[in-house]
């Protein structure tokens, strides 16, 4: 009985031990939670522009099923939608594949189109320091009753990651992506311009900042900002790596916290790797 008892509380500690041992090889984390439903919404408090970002579908485009991230920007002051940018997509194991694009492009003074017969990386979910991908596409832009083909090409590169304070929260080890884009059409379309996406892990979008420079910073998501504080007292901690240790092997969502049905060592490296500072 006594070695009945020992063993059990042996347990957790051993559980700890090797929580630690592994922080360093977990699996890496998901920077674009891609289900449907989830929303993001992100402001500029300084020109009062609003950018929501939405996951909706799924639809059939090109008779594949695919999921649509829209961006709409929006004047505060006025309510009016100035721009919606939308992305056919579908969720793979290790990216986010583009299928197409319907982008309001203000510069140009109309809408740019583009079809991928082979899927396109958009972005991968587990994101590394110096990772590089490219988005080639043959566009077409309609503006009024002119119709040209042209062609788009961004050069993604993780440059950074930072920890980020936003009116919805503070986020650590956010990854920040470059995204260069070069667009020529008809030969007198010629277009360049950058940007930054700013993504927390397991959390997505948090922060954007547009070819002027402008900040637009996360003030709501839908998404459980902080999934590690899961005795919600508001910092992660020893408390919250205990509490899973109590519930490995089980299926307790709370425990949870990669949602793969199953409170393992990846739960546990996880929470150890989101120890609030």
């Amino acid at each position: 009985m006594k070695t009945k008892i020992f063993f059990r509380r042996l347990k957790p500690a051993l559980i700890l031990v090797l929580t630690y041992g592994f922080a360093f090889t977990a699996t890496a984390q998901n920077y674009y939670p891609a289900d449907v439903g989830n929303n993001w919404v992100l402001e500029n408090a300084d020109v009062e522009e609003r950018r929501t970002y939405s996951l909706e579908g799924p639809e059939t485009v090109n008779r594949t099923e695919v999921i649509t991230l829209k961006i709409e920007t929006e004047e505060l002051s006025t309510g009016e939608v100035v721009d919606i940018d939308k992305y056919f997509l579908t969720v793979g194991s290790e990216a986010i594949k583009l299928h197409g694009t319907a982008l309001e492009e203000a510069a140009i003074g109309g809408t740019v189109t583009a079809d991928f017969p082979t899927p396109a990386t958009f972005f991968p979910l587990h994101l590394e320091l110096g990772d590089k991908w490219q988005i080639v596409a043959d566009a077409e832009v309609k503006a009024g009753f002119l119709k040209i083909g042209g062609k788009s090409t961004t050069n993604l590169k993780v440059v950074g990651f930072e920890d980020l304070e936003t009116p919805a929260g503070t986020f650590q080890n956010c990854a920040k992506v470059e995204l260069a884009l070069v667009f020529s059409a008809g030969g007198f379309i010629n277009v360049k311009s950058t940007t930054y996406q700013w993504l927390a892990p397991d959390i997505g979008p948090v922060q954007y900042q547009n070819s002027d420079g402008l900040l637009f910073k996360l003030v709501s998501t839908n998404l459980p900002t902080n999934p590690y504080d899961v005795n919600a007292d508001g910092v992660v901690n020893i408390l919250d790596l205990a509490f899973i240790a109590s519930h490995f092997g089980e299926s307790n969502p709370e425990a949870d916290v990669n949602a793969d049905g199953i409170v393992n060592i990846l739960d546990l490296v996880l929470m150890a790797q989101n120890f609030s500072n």
